[in-house]
């Protein structure tokens, strides 16, 4: 389980053009890595839009925005497209990223066990460490924290 101090572990995925995007690229920078269960579903899309319409505060704190989900390049195409998403959606198709950061987790609905990613919120500072980790986040409840 990665806690406040741990260094963000690193990695290359795509974004929805096909772009390899590498996390200790973003180094000098705040990154805030959001994991979220799946493009164009309500708690998802309602998650985005939040960061979308906090996108400027975030980046006058040198804060990149960065969601990761295990949905294709092209299903996060279509997501950022109709939501007018100004950040970057990963593509994590082979589960390696929200496995190495233990969000990828046994879920239940209706009586039924499957595996899914729970939604998470990583707040990395500019060196490369996790200041923060936020579960089942609400994006208000994090700008208050973080902007206050």
């Amino acid at each position: 389980m990665l806690t406040a101090g741990m260094e963000a572990p690193d990695f290359t995925l795509p974004d929805s053009e096909g772009k390899m995007h590498t996390l200790s690229s973003y180094r000098g920078k705040n990154v805030v890595i959001y994991f979220y269960p799946k493009d164009m579903t309500p708690g998802c899309t309602q998650e985005s839009c939040d960061f979308r319409d906090a996108f400027d505060l975030f980046a006058e704190k040198n804060t990149v925005i960065i969601g990761i989900s295990v949905d294709s390049e092209t299903s996060h195409s279509k997501f950022a497209e109709k939501y007018s998403l100004p950040f970057i959606l990963l593509s994590d198709k082979e589960k390696k990223i929200v496995d190495s950061y233990g969000v990828w987790i046994e879920k239940r609905m209706y009586g039924k066990k499957y595996m899914g990613t729970e939604r998470t919120t990583f707040l990395i500072d500019e060196k490369g460490i996790i200041k923060e980790v936020f579960n089942k986040v609400k994006v208000n409840d994090m700008l208050k924290k973080y902007f206050h």
